[in-house]
């Protein structure tokens, strides 16, 4: 990869997220290909992965299947003398495996349990994980939006930063953090979130979970071209990259993490993907999971989406009810002159 950084616009970047007229104006001066952080450049690509579930842990130790790689829940696994433990184990044995937690809260208002950053760190050791990964968010996902943030400001960066090395200085690694997923911007927001995103890398040296679903939630119910947000990623802080599912839910998008990936969504990782210097990819469909060759499927579809690739070669271009709402919806928001 070629060496270089993004210079960052401040003025026209604090302004992504919030109103006003910047459709003309460059957000960032950009190198073709991402730096990566000393601290990260020992991150692999992993190329398509798919999240561990319990439903396919016989037919994983039976088969074997060719997966790339997996992204396991420690939540799930943490027990120390469980099932699951021992399945979890066993797959790290043959695939490299990734944890994503929900529990670390980030930028919530209760500090990060200690037992449970030793517990995590425990797991990471033992099945030498190749990184842990968890959102930009509080730890309290089941209670409503798993990933809201409070609105972004200086004071939160301060915040979040002491505890993003506090949690890195307990693991022992570079933390990764996921962007969130919003349902409307914040008025009261005083940076953006690549901004945010950006600084908060920038000053602890963690790393960056891209969820393209999240990029495009949170773009289009806040009325933001995710094409400008996709021009603001610190690309050279990004690890690893996330698809999933969508749904309408009134007049706005939600991250569902169930069913297939829709076109839109698709059509942002082709540029995300190539930004990141094909960055590992992994598919999140956590309701009513389907059989595991049907979920392989699903995160193979991004071959259709990668250099040299079709969706006609694939043979996966059937679209789903709901989808062309959303594409129909993409292409008005691109008529729109305001942020």
């Amino acid at each position: 990869m070629l060496a270089g950084r993004a210079v960052p616009n401040r003025d026209l970047d604090k302004s992504l997220g919030r109103r006003g007229n910047v459709e003309s104006k460059p957000l960032f001066l950009t190198v073709p290909e991402p730096w990566r952080s000393p601290a990260l450049a020992e991150f692999p690509s992993l190329g398509l992965g798919v999240a561990l579930r319990e439903p396919h842990f016989e037919q994983i130790l039976t088969q074997w299947p060719a997966i790339d790689w997996f992204e396991a829940t420690p939540e799930n696994h943490l027990g120390p003398a469980t099932v699951a433990r021992a399945v979890l184990r066993r797959v790290a044995e043959r695939y490299p495996v990734a944890l994503h937690s929900v529990s670390i809260g980030i930028s919530g208002l209760a500090e990060p349990r200690r037992t449970y950053l030793q517990a995590l760190k425990q797991l990471a050791d033992e099945v030498k994980a190749v990184w842990i990964s968890d959102h930009l968010g509080p730890r309290d996902r089941l209670a409503a939006d798993e990933t809201r943030v409070a609105f972004l400001d200086e004071d939160l960066l301060a915040r979040t930063c002491a505890r993003v090395r506090r949690v890195q200085d307990a693991l022992e690694r570079p933390l990764v953090l996921e962007n969130p997923s919003s349902v409307a911007g914040s008025q009261q927001a005083t940076m953006s979130e690549p901004e945010f995103l950006r600084c908060l890398c920038e000053e602890t040296d963690c790393g960056l979970l891209l969820d393209v679903a999240n990029v495009y939630a949170s773009c289009l119910n806040g009325g933001v071209d995710p094409r400008l947000y996709l021009d603001a990623v610190p690309w050279e802080r990004v690890v690893q990259l996330h698809v999933g599912g969508l749904e309408w839910s009134g007049r706005q998008v939600v991250d569902t993490h169930e069913g297939p990936v829709d076109v839109a969504v698709w059509e942002l990782f082709r540029t995300a993907w190539r930004r990141s210097g094909g960055a590992s990819t992994s598919l999140e469909w956590d309701g009513a999971v389907p059989a595991l060759p049907r979920l392989h499927a699903e995160v193979l579809r991004a071959r259709a989406y990668m250099p040299g690739g079709s969706a006609s070669d694939e043979g996966l271009v059937e679209r789903r009810r709901g989808e062309g709402d959303l594409v129909a919806a993409q292409a008005h928001l691109a008529t729109k002159s305001v942020l």
